[in-house]
């Protein structure tokens, strides 16, 4: 992602939609904010509307924690495919999570912000860590692993 495809919010969901393979109801990134080279900073707006609301938990509308886990991940999916050249034609799985921590609940109206570093990385492996917040506090950390393959 350029600069230049930072500042308008339409080319910005296309420019995601271009990285991730994922669509709705299961694409958790609505914007990246920053993106350096082993760094992204992302937001998922967090609706009333979203499908799992529904069920979890009918008259406490709770995010699960696995989709918090599930957003810092396609953060961290965007990090990573933006600069891979042929990136149409790679997929980046999630490979393993550690020291997972959930310290709130995400509720609609929550604005998550989607934090995610490169600690280590290898052409077809990377090491994450990464933190999602709403108004400043700290909802989620984690570090992930995720692998680059080829689609096929």
């Amino acid at each position: 992602m350029s600069e230049g495809e930072r500042t308008n919010g339409v080319e910005q969901i296309e420019n995601i939609l271009s990285i991730l393979p994922h669509r709705y109801p299961f694409l958790l990134v609505d914007r990246v904010l920053e993106v350096e080279e082993r760094r992204i900073k992302a937001i998922k707006n967090v609706t009333f509307n979203e499908p799992f609301f529904e069920g979890h938990f009918p008259g406490f509308p709770v995010m699960p924690g696995v989709l918090i886990v599930e957003a810092i991940a396609q953060a961290g999916g965007c990090l990573l495919l933006a600069g891979v050249e042929d990136r149409h034609n790679k997929l980046a799985f999630f490979a393993g999570i550690d020291h997972c921590r959930f310290r709130r609940p995400v509720v609609p109206g929550d604005q998550l912000v989607l934090e995610v570093e490169v600690l280590h990385l290898r052409r077809t492996f990377a090491r994450l860590h990464g933190l999602a917040s709403v108004d400043g506090q700290v909802v989620c950390e984690t570090d992930l692993m995720s692998t680059i393959v080829d689609k096929e």
